[in-house]
């Protein structure tokens, strides 16, 4: 890496979140695709939504969002060339950060149980495992 910056997304970003998305998300479901997704958190505290750049090279990206209770992060990624280095630390602290900045003093997140090294990442970035059930529904 040349030099990592954390920069707030801008529209000029979608086509290379798009494809960072592809490799760290493959086979999204149909409410998760990049054009829907992005379109939304535009459209609500666009300011929780950061890339990480190399030089002009978007590397990584980050949404969090804020309900005035407690923050999330959501689609942490970072391209598989650059991890480890890193950059995914730097997303989350940024996003915390942010999220800090508005009052919020609890930030949750949700990760797939079948990936165990993600799970030990956020462990080692001072997130622990809650005993909750998480559950959802599709309104759509």
């Amino acid at each position: 890496m040349t030099s990592l910056a954390i920069v707030t997304y801008s529209e000029q970003h979608f086509a290379a979140v798009r494809a960072l998305w592809e490799e760290a998300f493959p086979n999204p479901k149909p409410w998760n695709v990049p054009e829907l997704v992005i379109r939304a958190k535009l459209a609500a505290q666009p300011d929780l939504f950061i890339v990480a750049l190399d030089g002009e090279q978007i590397i990584g990206s980050a949404m969090a969002g804020y309900d005035g209770h407690r923050g999330w992060l959501y689609t942490v990624a970072v391209l598989e060339a650059f991890q480890r280095r890193g950059v995914g630390s730097a997303l989350v602290r940024e996003a915390e950060r942010r999220l800090m900045a508005l009052g919020c003093n609890k930030i949750n997140l949700q990760v797939q149980s079948s990936n165990g090294a993600v799970a030990h990442f956020y462990k080692s970035l001072g997130y622990d495992l809650e005993e909750r059930i998480s559950m959802g529904k599709n309104v759509r």
